[in-house]
């Protein structure tokens, strides 16, 4: 108790070590000013009087009003004291009062400590000067932690607040702060650092940056600071290390962080830290992702379809994080059904729209930052099949004029109008003419235009269909080019012969001098039978054309409005005297199917008898069948384009040059990531059993005997190449490449023996239409006997030079120099002899005609040790049937579901048996366009690989060096290293932006100081010349979308880019030519074709399987005994049997495997068993 004395001053550890003290009174003293903690520490105080003293109520004692509140709030003591002075508050309790009522102000900083680098010993100075009321205490922390004074004597704290830190030491680095502190409260200096070398050091991060998301509109920091001696400098960049934009957006703090304000989308990426001082620099990486609303980059729009259609709406949009598309219907959920689906795009597709699917739909763009949504309205219009509003009716009409049959439909969608005449469709050409409404107009009409037409009306709801008859009325009068038939024949005939024996003179007695020779040497005729029948089609079609000169000049007038008369042109009489005189009558064959024993077991060579009741269906030297009419300009046989002027739906045709290097050529190749090499070989080896257009037998025109190559005009029998301006290969100024249309067909595709009308023109198909090994055996008696061993009696085919293997090569073509022997300075050796005469077109091809032969033989010799009684013949026939069953086997079970997918084996549809009612024939389409495909899968490289699968020393061949060149074969390692180039190497990958390597559209045949020929070109020129129909009919052919834009062929063809090419070439999609448009079109999934083109193979194949009395699963052709052994056969077999040296196949060469894990041995590969064949005698 210290009440009631004169104490006025108390020291501050008075009451220090008085813990239980419990009361304490004061009151009554002279006590006016108490320091901070006078009263600490006293746990157990219960009353504390200071009332009645002269306190002075000023910040000092703020302390002590917060230290009675204390008291208050706990309830554990009672405490009294009142102020005296400053009067206006004279008598308030002490912990009533407030910093504001004392004018009390919180400490501010002044001055603030900056980071330092420092060396050992050295002394630092950490300056840090501070204001307030009362005067602020100054406290300093390293590292969070209050410095002590008092334990470290190298510590200082001068007065003003300065921290000296004298010789210092390693342990001093760290983070330092200064705390400025009053009783109003206190504040903090920004930290700084103390940087401690022992010598000069590399930079090294404090702070690395981090990732940091950021709204558009906002601000970002990425922090960044290094420490090092001397002190490393801050540098920012973007990206790939380009500087920053110079952008007042964008600055760098004092720290060294990068600040960006108002953040937009552009700002989003990778930003890197630089800190460099003389020593070194270093980096650190940290990206900005800017996050954004949704915002739409395709929008929708309202549609109206027919029920049944397939609609899609696009909706995309961008933003951070990607929006996720949802679509609602009316505010509600989509139908759950297949029919609905929301692509990954954000389209929403509707399949098979139904009335109930009209309505409003809501696209809608959602991410975390929002939503954006956009409102679209379905209209669905009812289906409609196609009803006639006008219909045909049975008509007779006069030879030589022009006819109109009626023809309208209505429905909705709005029908196509076609027409077929016997079973075939009616194209746009010089010959007929479909108007919009539908009305068929036939020019110039001939006894050949009799028959049934039939008018479809077709939309995707349904078809009707109505036909007529047409009748031709031929009056028995003379005809203007009656009287110039002797000596237009007699013309006809010299020029046809002089010029058909200038090019053999020409070809044969001396060696290839150019791309053309080979091209001409290669494609003419070897049987003696096929170069009379194509001599008197060029000299029936050379008469004609004369006549119609002559009548012209008698005329006197322009004969453009009528020059598509040839119908009128003679009197049938004098039409069959042309076919007599010219040889088309004496070159007709007479079938005779009579021995039924040799017909039921075996083929013919040339086709025939194959179907007895049309015995010429498939049969060599006949003509192309047609899925389509001929489209020629003048409806008879001049090709498309042949005029340049002359426009086609408003615009000319694209010179096939020009098509050929805007779209088709490429340097750049995809390799097929699951087929190999071989899945081409097999292709091409494939159609060289099927097709082959006898070509014009001059290379000079008929006219004049000017050769084509140098003339560079259209006279028959030449239709040149024109090279564009400024091509990219032209030399020496040419101005055209070589190229002569293919050999009619006499009186083009006529059969009766009277000819009493003119044809349209039509070419000759120099093989059988059958799979059927004619590659192997020949296409006729004469190809057949002349690769037959006969002398044997053993039933073998000829053979050559036999190899270190044991093996041999095939037998040495004889005669005149061949194409082979091009260049004297490479190698003397002359052309291989095969069943096909294009085998030595190019090394690869050799090595599979090699093969094959080898295969023959080997069964040929197995065949009769089994049945030693059976004559040479029979052996023969017997292995020729076997081999043919071997390639239908290949070709149906294990290339074509690589070619054609899942898809289109369905189209193809399940073997179901023999149909007589089948036409095998090949089609001119499938020929001249369609099967040209294979031409995309070809690399440009032949590889060569040895025994373990690597290169062999020679290396791999170019292929404009592959071309013609056995020697490569006798010299540089037989077939087996061309052979494994096929199963081990991927293949060419179909891509529509790189369809054939540049090796065959710039080095075709390739010779010194000669313009290479183009084999895209001479595609697209060949299918004019042969009056294959565009594109677009050959879409509605196979139940495709008419297409009127070229938009319209987004479907089928959907690279933007291609349709633009396509655009610019052609003008109108109704004029683009057949083969460079099925080149185009993306690949159906699972399949190596487009749409179109899998429409066109599946038909010919389902024909050439379908149509062939002797298919190798029709029941009764094989026992089923032998059948099972047949079907054990595969290219992997008959390469480990056939190969020099082949050990190790993958059980399917035309799948890409890994050497050597997915190899097997060849012990391993199913064999075909032969003991099947061997005769059991009772």
């Amino acid at each position: 108790y210290l009440h009631f004395n004169q104490i006025e001053t108390l020291e501050p550890e008075s009451f220090t070590h008085l813990p239980k003290l419990e009361r304490l009174f004061l009151h009554n003293n002279r006590i006016a000013h108490l320091i901070p903690g006078t009263f600490s520490h006293l746990e157990s105080m219960k009353r504390l009087r200071l009332d009645s003293n002269a306190l002075h109520c000023d910040c000092e004692i703020l302390w002590l009003a917060e230290l009675l509140k204390t008291y208050a709030e706990s309830g554990n003591a009672q405490a009294a004291a009142t102020c005296e002075y400053p009067r206006r508050i004279q008598g308030r309790s002490v912990a009533t009062i407030t910093p504001e009522e004392l004018n009390c102000e919180r400490p501010r900083i002044t001055s603030e400590p900056q980071d330092v680098d420092v060396t050992s010993g050295n002394t630092v100075y950490f300056t840090c000067r501070a204001e307030g009321n009362p005067k602020p205490e100054i406290i300093w922390l390293r590292n969070n932690n209050e410095l002590s004074m008092k334990e470290d004597s190298r510590l200082n704290l001068l007065d003003d607040g300065t921290l000296m830190i004298q010789n210092t030491q390693e342990t001093d680095q760290g983070i330092y702060q200064c705390m400025a502190k009053n009783v109003a409260g206190e504040v903090k200096t920004q930290e700084v650092t103390l940087r401690y070398f022992e010598s000069p050091a590399r930079p090294s991060f404090v702070i690395h940056p981090q990732n940091t998301e950021v709204l558009v509109g906002e601000s970002v920091t990425l922090e960044c600071s290094a420490t090092g001696h001397p002190q490393p400098r801050i540098t920012w960049t973007k990206g790939d290390r380009t500087p920053l934009p110079n952008d007042p957006r964008v600055t760098i703090t004092p720290s060294g962080g990068l600040y960006i304000q108002n953040v937009k989308q552009e700002d989003s990426g990778e930003y890197t830290c630089f800190a460099t001082n003389s020593i070194d620099n270093i980096h650190a990486t940290a990206y900005i992702i800017v996050q954004a609303l949704p915002h739409f980059t395709v929008t929708p729009q309202d549609k109206t379809v027919i029920e049944g259609q397939t609609v899609d709406f696009p909706c995309e949009a961008q933003g951070y994080p990607q929006p996720v598309i949802a679509w609602t219907k009316g505010g509600g959920q989509l139908s759950v059904d297949r029919r609905h689906l929301v692509l990954s795009s954000g389209t929403l597709r509707i399949s098979r729209v139904a009335l109930h699917d009209q309505g409003q739909y809501e696209c809608q763009a959602v991410n975390i930052i929002g939503s954006q949504r956009i409102v679209v309205y379905l209209t669905v219009q009812p289906r409609v099949t196609p009803v006639f509003a006008s219909v045909p009716s049975d008509m007779t009409v006069e030879v030589g004029t022009n006819v109109q049959i009626p023809c309208s439909a209505q429905g909705e969608p709005e029908p196509v109008i076609t027409w077929n005449k016997d079973g075939v469709q009616v194209t746009e050409s010089g010959k007929f003419h479909v108007s919009p409404e539908g009305f068929l107009t036939i020019r110039d009409v001939g006894t050949a235009d009799e028959g049934r037409y039939e008018c479809v009306a077709r939309n995707t709801i349904g078809y009707s269909s109505v036909s007529m008859v047409l009748s031709v009325n031929v009056p028995n009068v003379s005809r203007n080019g009656d009287p110039f038939v002797q000596t237009s024949i007699v013309e006809a005939i010299a020029t046809v012969d002089r010029a058909i024996n200038s090019t053999r003179t020409h070809l044969f007695d001396s060696r290839p001098r150019s791309p053309n020779d080979l091209l001409a040497l290669f494609r003419y005729p070897r049987d003696p039978y096929t170069v009379e029948q194509a001599r008197a089609g060029e000299i029936f079609e050379r008469t004609l054309q004369l006549i119609q000169d002559h009548v012209q000049d008698g005329l006197m007038v322009d004969l453009n409005g009528t020059s598509y008369h040839y119908n009128d042109l003679v009197s049938p009489q004098y039409l069959n005297l042309i076919a007599n005189l010219s040889g088309c009558t004496a070159h007709r064959r007479v079938n005779n199917c009579s021995d039924m024993c040799f017909h039921q077991k075996y083929r013919t060579h040339d086709g025939t008898c194959n179907n007895l009741q049309h015995p010429m269906w498939g049969a060599s030297l006949t003509a192309f069948e047609r899925l389509l009419k001929s489209v020629y300009e003048n409806g008879f046989n001049l090709p498309r384009g042949i005029e340049p002027r002359r426009l086609s739906n408003g615009y000319a045709l694209p010179m096939p040059r020009l098509v050929s290097t805007t779209l088709i050529g490429t340097e750049t190749v995809t390799p097929d990531d699951q087929y190999t090499h071989m899945l081409m070989q097999w292709g091409q080896f494939l159609d060289h059993d099927l097709d082959l257009t006898v070509a014009a037998l001059s290379e000079a025109r008929f006219s004049d005997g000017q050769h084509c190559s140098s003339v560079c005009t259209n006279d028959p029998p030449c239709f040149s190449i024109m090279i564009p301006p400024n091509d990219p290969r032209v030399r020496n100024g040419a101005r055209c490449m070589f190229f002569v249309r293919s050999s009619p067909v006499c009186g083009s595709g006529m059969t009766s023996l009277l000819m009493n009308s003119v044809y349209p023109r039509e070419q000759i198909n120099q093989l059988t239409s059958y799979i059927d090994a004619s590659n192997v055996y020949g296409s006729s008696d004469h190809e057949a006997l002349e690769i037959r061993d006969l002398a044997s009696q053993r039933g073998l085919l000829r053979q050559g030079i036999v190899q270190r293997s044991g093996k041999p090569l095939l037998p040495f073509a004889t005669g005149p120099p061949t194409e082979c022997m091009r260049d004297e300075n490479e190698s003397p050796i002359p052309c291989f002899l095969a069943g096909d005469q294009r085998s030595n077109e190019q090394l690869g091809l050799t090595s599979i005609h090699t093969l094959w032969f080898r295969e023959h033989n080997r069964i040929a010799t197995e065949l009769l040790k089994l049945n030693p009684h059976w004559d040479g013949d029979t052996i023969y026939h017997e292995t020729r049937k076997i081999v043919g069953a071997e390639m239908q086997h290949i070709t149906f079970s294990h290339w074509l579901p690589k070619i054609f997918g899942e898809v289109g084996m369905k189209m193809l549809g399940e073997y179901k048996g023999y149909d007589p009612s089948v036409n095998s024939g090949i089609t001119n389409e499938f020929a001249t366009a369609a099967f040209r495909f294979g031409h995309t899968l070809i690399n440009p490289f032949l590889y060569r690989l040895d025994e373990n699968f690597e290169p062999i020393p020679q290396g791999h061949l170019p292929l404009h060096k592959a071309f013609f060149s056995p020697f490569r074969i006798v010299n540089e390692g037989g077939i087996d290293p061309l052979l494994r180039g096929f199963f081990g190497v991927a293949g060419k990958m179909r891509v529509p932006s790189q369809l054939l390597n540049t090796e065959l559209t710039e080095r075709l045949f390739s010779m010194a100081r000669t313009v290479a020929l183009d084999l895209a070109a001479m595609n697209i020129q060949r299918g004019r010349d042969h009056g294959i129909p565009p594109y677009h009919d050959f879409r509605v052919y196979c139940n495709l979308s008419s297409a009127q834009t070229f938009e319209d062929l987004k479907n089928e063809i959907k690279n933007p880019e291609i349709r633009e090419k396509l655009s610019r070439l052609y003008g109108s999609p109704l004029n683009i030519d057949l083969f460079p448009a099925l080149m185009v079109e993306d690949l159906v999934p699972g399949s190596r074709l487009g749409p179109t083109l899998m429409c066109l193979l599946s038909t010919q194949f389902r024909r050439i399987r379908d149509g062939d009395r002797l298919w190798y699963e029709n029941p009764g052709v094989f026992t089923p005994a032998q059948l099972t052994q047949i079907k054990q056969t595969s290219l992997a077999r008959v390469l480990c049997d056939n190969g020099d040296n082949i050990t190790r196949v993958q059980h399917d060469v035309f799948k890409v495997a890994e050497f050597p894990h997915g190899y097997s041995s060849c012990e391993d590969i199913p064999k075909l068993d032969l003991r099947m064949w061997q005769d059991c005698c009772e």
